[in-house]
């Protein structure tokens, strides 16, 4: 895929109709020669529209207009090449939760999470917020994660958590406000209550921070897991991470999250983890496969605000 091609995707697939600004980005990215050879210049990882726009805006530059967008990324390429070239996209959207839940809940309590890809962390409290899913309301914490639930009976409590960890390859620390500025940037310019949810559940976080781990899904995930207490369920998650590993890499990871004792959660682009007979999806626009231990559940929106069970 060109990255012309890859900037038309993400505007009809990932932002149309959920971020007007991002969308016209994405398009005009997608037609700007100039800024399309500087993109070429980055390895293919590194191409990608969330973090050419993330930097953007951790930068300071404007990101509602694209002709200004454009004199901006030109102007100071420099900068913003050094930032994409160092930094990743590490959207940590407490809202998933939202679409978790219902697998978590049903596990033999207590459990042991451990998310691949956990970025700041702030997806190990599913225990700590609070959800709505349409008029059902579960748990009495704060931030309230709302979801649209179609197929779904929403389960009535949360999980008992008593272990917590992540790994990432680049961890963030949410009592390091440079960290939560880049979380914030990736962020969706019109989705303001994204942020207010990103700033009460950093709060969470920060109140008892878990432990995050820097290292590799495949290399380091074993001696993490062996650190979960006995006597709880361990559960391995990640979602929408995998599109950023490698096939090697992730075809590797899935062998072995397979062999580790407990369950295994994946929330996850079907075209990036597939699975054979699955339904259509709702509707036009991108969804995650929500799945337990390999068996899909669930079609589920990227940032947690719409789940439609079918498992």
């Amino acid at each position: 895929m060109t990255t012309a091609e890859a900037y038309t995707r993400f505007a009809s697939r990932e932002v149309r109709g959920v971020s007007p600004a991002y969308e016209r980005l994405s398009r005009a990215v997608s037609r700007d020669d100039e800024l399309l050879a500087l993109l070429d210049g980055l390895p293919p990882a590194k191409r990608q529209p969330n973090l050419l726009f993330g930097v953007v805006r951790w930068l300071g530059g404007p990101v509602e207009d694209p002709a200004a967008f454009h004199d901006y990324a030109v102007a100071n390429w420099p900068a913003v090449e050094a930032q994409m070239r160092t930094r990743a996209t590490q959207t940590n959207e407490a809202g998933r939760c939202a679409v978790l839940l219902p697998v978590l809940a049903a596990l033999p309590q207590p459990l042991a999470l451990l998310e691949v890809g956990a970025s700041a962390g702030l997806c190990l409290y599913p225990d700590r917020y609070g959800y709505r899913y349409d008029e059902h309301r579960v748990g009495a914490g704060e931030p309230v994660l709302e979801c649209a639930a179609s197929g779904l009976v929403p389960p009535v409590r949360v999980p008992e958590v008593v272990w917590r960890a992540g790994l990432d390859l680049n961890p963030l620390d949410v009592t390091d406000p440079a960290d939560v500025s880049w979380l914030d940037a990736l962020i969706w310019p019109e989705h303001a209550h994204r942020r207010e949810r990103l700033r009460a559940a950093a709060a969470v976080a920060a109140a008892e921070p878990p432990l995050l781990v820097r290292g590799d899904l495949v290399d380091d995930l074993p001696a993490l897991a062996a650190r979960a207490p006995a006597g709880a369920t361990l559960v391995v998650f990640h979602t929408s991470v995998l599109y950023q590993v490698p096939v090697p890499r992730r075809e590797a990871f899935v062998r072995l999250v397979r062999e580790l004792p407990g369950h295994w959660i994946a929330n996850e682009d079907p075209e990036v983890l597939p699975y054979p007979g699955l339904p259509a999806s709702p509707e036009d626009g991108l969804y995650n496969v929500l799945a337990l231990d390999g068996r899909p559940l669930a079609w589920t929106r990227g940032h947690g605000q719409a789940i439609t069970w079918f498992g």
